[in-house]
C-alpha cells in the first residue's frame, strides 16, 4: 500500500526545511531510499508500464471457448506458462471458475465420485 500524497508532501517539507534524509527517515519510521525516492517522483505509480505479455488475451478466450471443463494446468501446457498465470489471467478477463459438479472430460465419473444423473 502506498503512502498518501498529503504525507509524502509533510516528510519532503521537512527535508526541505532542514532535516537529513537519515534524520527523517528515523523520524517518519521510513526507508532513507523511499524519501530520496519521492523526491524524484512525488506521486505513486497507478498503472503498469507494459502490458502483460506472455499470454494473449484472444488466444485465451477461444482457448476458454474451445475448451471451457479444462483445469488450469492443462491450459498452462498449452500455453507453456505456469498454472498461477492462468489464473491471473483469466482473473484479469473476468473470467471465474466453472460452477458445475461434473469434472473435466479428462477424469472419469467414477474417480470423481458425482454422478451425471441429476
Amino acid at each position: 500500500m502506498t503512502y498518501s500524497l498529503d504525507f509524502r508532501k509533510q516528510v519532503l517539507k521537512s527535508i526541505n526545511d532542514g532535516m537529513s534524509f537519515a534524520v527523517a527517515a528515523e523520524f517518519y519510521n521510513l526507508s532513507p531510499t523511499t524519501i530520496q525516492n519521492w523526491k524524484r517522483r512525488i506521486h505513486s505509480k497507478t498503472t503498469r508500464q507494459t502490458k502483460p505479455y506472455k499470454i494473449s488475451d484472444d488466444a485465451l478466450r477461444k482457448d476458454v471457448e474451445r475448451y471451457p471443463d479444462d483445469y488450469h494446468y492443462e491450459r498452462a501446457r498449452r500455453f507453456n506458462c505456469t498454472a498461477p498465470a492462468i489464473c491471473e489471467a483469466l482473473k484479469r478477463l473476468g473470467i471465474s471458475q466453472k460452477k458445475e459438479l461434473r469434472t473435466s472430460k479428462s477424469v472419469s465419473n467414477k474417480k470423481s465420485g458425482v454422478s451425471e444423473k441429476a
